[in-house]
């Protein structure tokens, strides 16, 4: 697996896990930690994917 596609699934991991997490938010429950999780892999995914594009130019 390259870079571009782990920063692809990393994206899509952390998509899934800050819904949940706005979802027990919404919900009663800690859905604080969990939704600041999902964002801060998200936000890994992405630049995982923006270095490794530039990289391989």
């Amino acid at each position: 697996m390259n870079n571009s596609s782990m920063g692809v699934v990393l994206m899509s991991v952390g998509a899934v896990i800050t819904v949940a997490g706005a979802l027990m938010y919404v919900l009663p429950g800690p859905g604080l930690p969990l939704l600041v999780v999902g964002l801060v892999v998200m936000a890994a995914g992405a630049a995982i994917r923006i270095v490794s594009r530039r990289a391989g130019k």
